[in-house]
């Protein structure tokens, strides 16, 4: 592969992460609004009836015209989660806190991850997989650390740029092995 082959794949998948920074703001500015429309529906508005200070349920199901499941706030066993589905009935967006670690996770038409974003103990890292759910690129950034790996086709690991004690590049071939680095 040539270097310009390389530098539109990388392309490509520094599309994928402006696309899946588009759809957390979005789903940030959605949670949002869903607030205030709760907020402003409380005790102070001029059609309550009677003074509601706190609602508990383990699950809220929202259905779109036709009776179809498109979105859900449920306590599961592993923590909350907001699951959000297309007309289809297909997971699309999903949001969870489980065992202290909040996580978003973007799904394609047909139901299967193609990208995450969890923030763990280490610090927040984000996964790209293509349509075969291989894993293709990931990102992690830690306190002292930070790294980009991209991956071929089959899932094997083929460039790494990381900035460690100082910044490094590593190039591997299809059996793994180190083709080029800079250290």
């Amino acid at each position: 592969m040539t270097t310009d082959e390389r530098m539109e794949k990388m392309e490509g998948q520094l599309a994928c992460v402006r696309w899946f920074n588009r759809i957390l703001i979005f789903s940030i500015v959605l949670f949002l609004g869903i607030w205030l429309i709760l907020k402003s529906f409380g005790p102070e508005t001029a059609w309550a009836q009677s003074s509601v200070e706190e609602i508990r349920a383990k699950k809220f199901v929202l259905e779109d015209e036709n009776g179809k499941i498109r979105a859900t706030l449920a306590m599961t066993e592993n923590g909350p989660m907001l699951s959000l589905s297309d007309e289809n009935g297909k997971t699309r967006a999903a949001m969870r806190v489980a065992e202290g670690k909040p996580s978003l996770s973007l799904h394609d038409v047909n139901g299967k991850e193609r990208a995450s974003l969890m923030v763990g103990t280490l610090g927040p890292y984000l996964t790209l997989y293509d349509e075969n759910d291989k894993l293709r690129a990931d990102l992690s950034v830690g306190k002292d650390s930070s790294s980009l790996s991209l991956s071929d086709e089959n899932g094997k690991e083929r460039a790494v740029i990381g900035m460690f004690d100082e910044p490094d590049l590593f190039l591997f071939d299809e059996n793994g092995e180190i083709i080029w680095a800079a250290l």
